[in-house]
C-alpha cells in the first residue's frame, strides 16, 4: 500500500512538473518559480501535504544540485577555472562586502546578537549555484561572454563555504578554538586536494572514464560524481564544489558525451530540487517575517546586481553583459537554507528559520526574473534618459553664430567660386 501511494505521489509530482514546464515554455519564462510555488502549495501546511514520497524527493533534490554543478563544470576546463580565479578574486571580495554586510546589520538591528549576525551574513551573501545554473541553461546563456564572470563569482562563493561553514559550526556549537581550527584545516585541505587533482590529473581522469558504450560512460561518470560529492560533504566541504570540480576534470569527447547523456537526468532532478524546497516550507510561518524579508531581499538584490555589473565591467564585458551578469546572480537558495538551518538547530534565534525561508523564497522567485529582464529594463531606462536629454537640448535656444564660426561673410561665396572653377573639388 505504501509503495502504491509513493508511486501515485511521485508520479503526480513528475506529471505536474512536466505540465508546468510546458506552460513556462509557452510563456518563454523560467519554470523555477512555478516549481517552487507548486512545492509550497503541496508541502507542509499547504493545500494537500504529501508524505509518502518525502524521503525520495529529499534524496532526489540533493542529486539535482550535484548534477546542476557537474554539468556547469563540464562547460569549462581546469585552465579556465584557474585563470578565472586568479583574475576574478577581487570580485569575490566585493561580493562578500556588498552582500554579507546587509545581513549582519539586519541581525544586529533586530537585536539578535553577534553570532546570529554572522549567520544571517552568510544567508544574504551566497547566491544559489543550482538556481543560477538552471536559469542560465533555460535562457541559453551558458556560452555568453559574461558567463565565466558569473561562474567565477559562484565558484569563489562555493569555495568560501569550505571556510565559512566550519567557522559557523564552531561558533554555533561553542567549541574551543583548537577544535574549530582543526575542522577548518581539514575542510581547506580537502578542497585544495580536490582542486589540485582536477587541475593536474584531469587528462588521466578523462582517459579512465572514457568509454564508447554510453551505458558504461553514464554509470562511471555518475558514480564518480556522487562519490566525490559525498566524500567532500562528509569532510565539511560542499558537495556542490566536489561535483563542479569533477566536471572541470573531465574534458574533450568525454565531457561532450557526458553532457548529452546526463542532460535529461539533470533536468529531472533539478526540478525535484526546487519542488523539495517548497515542500518543506510552511506557508503559515512566512507572514510574520514578510516585511523584514522583503526589505532585506530588495537591498541584497540591488547589491548582487551591483556585484555582477562591477565584476563584468572589470573583465571588459559590454554594458548589456554587465547587466545580465548582475541580474543572474540575484537568486539565493540551498546554501542560505543550510546556514539558517544550522542556526535553528542550535537554538540561536527562533525567527531565523522563517526569515531565511521567506527571504530565499522571494529571491529564488525573483532571481529568474532579474536574470531575464534586468538588461532590457536597463536598456529601456537608458533609452528614456537619452530621449529626455535630447528633448532638453532641443528646448535650449541655439546660440547665435559668431562671425568666426561662419568663416567670414565672403567665405561661402569664395568656396562656391573655387568649386565652380575646379571640377575635382566640385565632385
Amino acid at each position: 500500500m505504501h509503495s502504491a501511494l509513493f508511486l501515485i505521489e511521485f508520479g503526480a509530482i513528475i506529471l505536474g512538473l512536466g505540465l508546468l514546464g510546458r506552460v513556462a515554455g509557452r510563456l518563454k519564462f523560467s519554470p523555477i518559480p512555478l516549481y517552487l510555488l507548486a512545492g509550497l502549495a503541496f508541502g507542509t501546511g499547504g493545500l494537500l501535504p504529501m508524505g509518502a514520497s518525502e524521503e525520495f524527493v529529499a534524496i532526489g533534490a540533493e542529486i539535482g544540485v550535484i548534477l546542476l554543478l557537474l554539468m556547469l563544470g563540464l562547460e569549462y576546463t581546469a585552465s579556465d577555472l584557474v585563470s578565472n580565479l586568479k583574475t576574478q578574486y577581487p570580485a569575490g571580495l566585493v561580493d562578500f562586502g556588498l552582500n554579507a554586510l546587509p545581513g549582519a546589520v539586519a541581525a544586529l538591528l533586530m537585536g539578535w546578537g553577534p553570532v546570529a549576525a554572522v549567520v544571517l551574513a552568510g544567508v544574504t551573501w551566497i547566491s544559489s549555484s543550482g538556481v543560477i545554473a538552471k536559469v542560465m541553461g533555460d535562457l541559453g546563456r551558458v556560452g555568453n561572454r559574461e558567463t565565466p564572470v558569473i561562474l567565477s563569482v559562484l565558484v569563489l562563493e562555493d569555495l568560501a563555504m569550505a571556510v565559512y561553514l566550519p567557522i559557523i559550526t564552531a561558533l554555533l556549537a561553542g567549541v574551543s578554538l583548537a577544535a574549530g581550527s582543526a575542522t577548518l584545516a581539514i575542510a581547506l585541505g580537502v578542497a585544495g586536494a580536490v582542486l589540485f587533482v582536477a587541475v593536474r590529473f584531469g587528462r588521466h581522469i578523462s582517459r579512465f572514464v572514457s568509454s564508447d558504450d554510453p551505458e558504461k560512460l553514464l554509470l562511471v561518470v555518475l558514480g564518480l560524481t556522487l562519490l566525490v560529492a559525498g566524500i567532500a560533504q562528509q569532510l565539511q566541504v560542499s558537495a556542490a564544489v566536489g561535483a563542479f570540480l569533477v566536471g572541470i576534470a573531465l574534458s574533450g569527447e568525454v565531457a561532450e558525451g557526458t553532457h548529452a547523456l546526463l542532460s535529461p537526468l539533470r533536468d529531472l532532478f533539478a526540478a525535484v530540487f526546487f519542488v523539495f524546497f517548497g515542500l518543506h516550507t510552511d506557508p503559515a510561518s512566512i507572514p510574520p517575517v514578510l516585511l523584514p524579508a522583503l526589505a532585506l531581499a530588495a537591498v541584497t538584490a540591488g547589491t548582487k546586481i551591483a556585484t555582477g555589473y562591477w565584476a563584468a565591467k572589470r573583465a571588459g564585458i559590454g554594458v548589456k553583459g554587465r547587466w545580465r551578469a548582475g541580474g543572474t546572480l540575484v537568486a539565493r537558495g540551498e546554501f542560505s537554507i543550510v546556514i539558517a538551518g544550522l542556526a535553528v538547530t542550535a537554538g540561536i534565534e527562533p525567527a531565523m528559520g522563517p526569515l531565511a525561508t521567506a527571504y530565499v523564497l522571494i529571491l529564488v522567485v525573483i532571481g529568474p526574473l532579474t536574470a531575464r529582464y534586468t538588461e532590457p529594463v536597463a536598456a529601456w531606462v537608458a533609452g528614456r534618459r537619452g530621449r529626455s536629454e535630447t528633448a532638453a537640448a532641443a528646448v535650449v535656444p541655439p546660440r547665435p553664430a559668431a562671425p568666426e564660426d561662419l568663416g567670414g561673410p565672403g567665405e561661402d561665396h569664395g568656396r562656391q567660386q573655387d568649386q565652380a572653377h575646379d571640377p575635382a573639388r566640385r565632385a
